[in-house]
């Protein structure tokens, strides 16, 4: 009688896990980039708002090929508090009313949220808007992580940036914008 009661508890137990994990694996699909995105490989992070990348291949407006290349990446639509004293440093002061010295505590708060959350992806996807490039030189892009997150995005959602709309990269303006706004309010990143 024992022995048949530990055999029952046995199979209800394994019907149980099998039930959960077929409940948890139903449905869900797996995050696929869309075809223009650009695959890439975080080379490091500089700032909160900006990391550089290497790319084994891409094609710029359907014409110009470039291979093996490693750019600095602004990430569209957020600002992050300067890690480094600096000139943006010192104007980020100013309109914040902070001395240089907490912009830069703040800015390195940002830079390791955002390294956080690079950290462990051997790619990242990503994504232009209608300019591709700034007046330096940067890549500017949307950066989409393997399992379907936006880089940018989760940064500004958590707390760690400021938003940043320069025209004609406008295309989450509104959902970055709202971000920021859920951030404050609830005293995330480094509204605490």
């Amino acid at each position: 009688m024992k022995r048949l009661k530990i055999t029952a508890m046995r199979y209800s137990l394994l019907f149980f896990v099998f039930v959960l994990l077929f409940t948890f694996s139903y449905g869900k699909e797996k995050w696929k980039p869309d075809r223009d995105f650009v695959k890439a490989k975080v080379v490091k992070v500089v700032d909160g708002d900006t990391i550089v990348v290497s790319m084994p291949k891409t094609t710029f407006n359907n014409r110009k090929t470039l291979k093996n290349l490693r750019f600095n990446l602004r990430l569209i639509g957020i600002d992050t508090p300067e890690s480094k004293p600096n000139r943006r440093a010192k104007i980020q002061s100013k309109e914040t009313d902070k001395d240089v010295k907490t912009i830069v505590k703040l800015g390195k708060k940002a830079k390791a949220f955002t390294k956080n959350l690079v950290k462990g992806y051997r790619y990242v996807f990503l994504e232009f808007d209608l300019q591709p490039q700034d007046r330096y030189g940067r890549l500017l892009a949307y950066v989409w992580l393997p399992d379907g997150r936006m880089l940018n995005k989760e940064i500004i959602c958590n707390g760690y940036a400021y938003p940043l709309t320069i025209p004609p990269n406008i295309k989450y303006k509104d959902q970055f914008l709202k971000c920021f706004h859920y951030a404050r309010e609830n005293k995330l990143g480094l509204w605490r």
